[in-house]
């Protein structure tokens, strides 16, 4: 007694529904498979599950997936060479598209912009002027800091040398530090000389 005819619509019930899809899906890459094999034809098959899985016939997608771009017969090394051709195309829109923002963003070439695209340009701008105002004040902070550190060090030095010299036995008068009067009388004698001598 034959098989009745299974009337077409969504099975409701979920465990069934999965059982069918995995009976059915086995089916029908065994057929895939033997038409692949009794007429010499190159089948590709790729089913997705309820769930998002994906399914495919190995075979074939790996052919497909080691062919694309690779030089062979006639008929593969044309395709090969239309596909480069196709992706050399979308890369020259690419840069072109690329260099005329590099242009847009310097002001030139401005010409042919809407107001949308105008404003798009100045919210583009105003968001990298401020990057670049956050990035200026971190690098200044960071020498500022490394400022200090270093003026920190050299008062220390500083501290360490004027505590030497005055442990000193017997510092003679050449080897005194002038005092901060001392060097601003010296500085307007010399400038009072200077002037003279003009």
């Amino acid at each position: 007694m034959g098989r009745g005819k299974v009337e077409l619509k969504r099975i409701e019930n979920s465990s069934n529904r999965q059982v069918t899809f995995s009976k059915r899906r086995n089916g029908l890459l065994k057929k895939a498979f033997e038409l692949s094999i009794l007429c010499e034809a190159e089948v590709s098959l790729i089913v997705f599950s309820p769930s998002g899985k994906f399914h495919h016939m190995e075979r074939s997608v790996a052919r497909y997936r080691s062919e694309v771009g690779r030089p062979g017969q006639n008929d593969q090394r044309s395709r090969s060479l239309e596909f480069w051709r196709c992706e050399i195309e979308e890369l020259r829109k690419t840069i072109n598209k690329t260099e005329a923002q590099l242009r847009h963003f310097i002001g030139e070439d401005m010409e042919l912009l809407g107001l949308k695209e105008l404003k798009q340009l100045e919210r583009q701008l105003k968001t990298g002027a401020e990057r670049i105002r956050s990035k200026k004040k971190r690098a200044i902070s960071e020498h500022v800091s490394l400022l200090k550190s270093k003026l920190s060090d050299l008062q220390k030095e500083n501290a360490r040398l004027q505590k030497r010299l005055h442990e000193l036995p017997d510092a003679n008068v050449s080897s005194r530090i002038p005092e901060a009067n001392e060097c601003d009388a010296f500085h307007q004698r010399r400038i009072f000389l200077d002037g003279s001598q003009q």
